[in-house]
């Protein structure tokens, strides 16, 4: 299956409010059922536990509706961490759902800006989390980014993405058709998986971007993980 550079309808400017929000809402239940967030617990417990780390700061680019920082804060609250998130959402509607979704945990402040150029100081968190955002990118944008980021961060990027796949294609595509009637939805989901890449392409854009050494873990159904370690990291 060949890698598409097609937008997709919830990056269009004009987007229906609609539509974006019930997509929003499938986008939170596709990443429950499908296992978005077990890689990135699996980094986050072995950077901490190595570093016999109690408390946390995490930057979460393109945070959605923010159902993964809520997800984190709840892991980090049973374990007994302290969390500190920020989340950044450049669409105002989408800041404006993850702003009622996350009221009730103020661990989580979100914030409409921009991932390329993120309102904070060089090394103000411990890690910054791309979940889901970086197949929107080109190769270059990839790479562009995570050099940002990395200048954000003091310990490690996270990033949590899609493999391009041609039974992930048809399988996303069948279960969005039978879950739902949102067309953002049935467009994006499939389109999603074209934009993204290989396991063999998202580490040669890891090693490109040069910011540091890339631990990949790759999980069913269909999901890349990875910690690029930065220079300021003692493991």
């Amino acid at each position: 299956m060949r890698h598409s550079d097609e937008k997709e309808l919830m990056d269009s400017p004009g987007a229906s409010p609609r539509l974006l929000e019930g997509d929003l809402g499938n986008l939170r239940t596709l990443n429950r059922v499908l296992g978005a967030k077990r890689g990135i617990f699996k980094f986050l417990a072995a950077t901490l536990d190595r570093n016999g780390m109690r408390e946390f700061s995490l930057l979460d680019v393109g945070t959605g509706s923010a159902d993964i920082p809520i997800a984190i804060v709840e892991w980090a609250r049973r374990r007994g961490l302290a969390a500190r998130i920020a989340a950044l959402e450049p669409h105002p509607v989408t800041a404006a759902v993850a702003r009622r979704r996350a009221a009730d945990y103020p661990e989580i402040a979100i914030i409409r800006a921009d991932g390329f150029m993120p309102p904070f100081k060089p090394g103000a968190f411990d890690f910054v989390l791309a979940s889901q955002v970086l197949h929107h990118f080109s190769e270059d944008e990839i790479t562009a980014l995570l050099r940002v980021w990395a200048e954000t961060a003091r310990r490690a990027l996270l990033v949590s993405d899609l493999v391009r796949h041609p039974l992930a294609y048809c399988g996303i595509k069948l279960l969005t058709v039978l879950f739902t009637m949102n067309e953002m939805t049935r467009v994006d989901a499939p389109l999603s998986v074209r934009r993204a890449f290989t396991v063999e392409e998202w580490c040669s854009l890891f090693r490109r971007a040069g910011v540091g050494p890339a631990e990949v873990l790759t999980l069913f159904p269909f999901r890349v993980f990875a910690r690029l370690r930065l220079g300021r990291e003692t493991l």
